[in-house]
């Protein structure tokens, strides 16, 4: 039987996660940038963003006279708009990049030479999927410490009188986070793909760079609203 404490967990997981525009806008242009298994982006974010919730609720749970949790929320909700300002600045770097080296005029002597070029090309791909692979869960790990509406969304595990609803609760709470994201990255993955097929380079860099924009100026716009507070 399932119970209806993990029904609404999951629910309220998945539309805060999807109304939050700083959610979306960290996690689309490492989506769209992900040539393979963009879902994993969505997945990793998820999975930081409930361990960050995890961690600063433990320590709230037991700390709350010692440690400053409204400081570190307050400090976390600065640093996720920096990095997010960051992850569009990124973004653009790697589009302007890569058109710096489509119009550079270069030459191979040897089909060697070609292979080895090949085989850099992959390393520096893979080595980006790994950036974004850890990028992904470090903004979400982020996400999750910063904000006091935590608080209010995981306070209905202090009012169950059953640990059982409180446990499903918060494993629903934790699914829902995790499943929202990851079929948002797969969808903006699936986008972006559809993009690439058509061999428009001029709209998948479109795509990226709206990604990007996205990203910054949400980042510039939070930083603002943490100015204010």
């Amino acid at each position: 039987m399932i119970h209806i404490s993990f029904i609404a967990a999951l629910l309220a997981s998945m539309l805060h996660v999807l109304s939050g525009p700083d959610h979306l806008a960290a996690v689309t242009p490492i989506a769209i940038s992900s040539d393979k298994k963009p879902w994993i982006i969505g997945f990793l974010w998820g999975f930081g963003h409930v361990l960050g919730m995890l961690l600063i609720g433990v320590l709230f749970y037991f700390f709350k006279d010692l440690i400053p949790i409204e400081k570190i929320s307050e400090y976390s909700e600065q640093l996720v708009a920096l990095v997010l300002i960051g992850v569009g600045l990124v973004s653009f770097y790697r589009i302007f990049k890569e058109n710096k080296k489509q119009n550079y005029p270069h030459f191979h002597e040897k089909e060697i030479h070609i292979h080895s070029h090949n085989d850099q090309n992959l390393h520096s791909h893979t080595k980006i999927v790994k950036q974004n692979n850890k990028s992904s869960f470090g903004i979400g790990f982020l996400h999750g410490l910063a904000g006091v509406a935590h608080f209010f969304l995981l306070s209905p595990i202090l009012s169950f009188t059953s640990k059982t609803d409180s446990y499903t609760y918060l494993i629903g709470f934790g699914l829902g986070t995790i499943i929202a994201m990851t079929a948002y990255a797969a969808l903006i993955g699936k986008i972006s793909s559809v993009s690439k097929k058509t061999n428009n380079n001029l709209l998948t860099k479109g795509i990226r760079f709206s990604g990007g924009l996205f990203a910054f100026v949400i980042g510039i716009y939070w930083f603002y609203l943490t100015q204010l507070g």
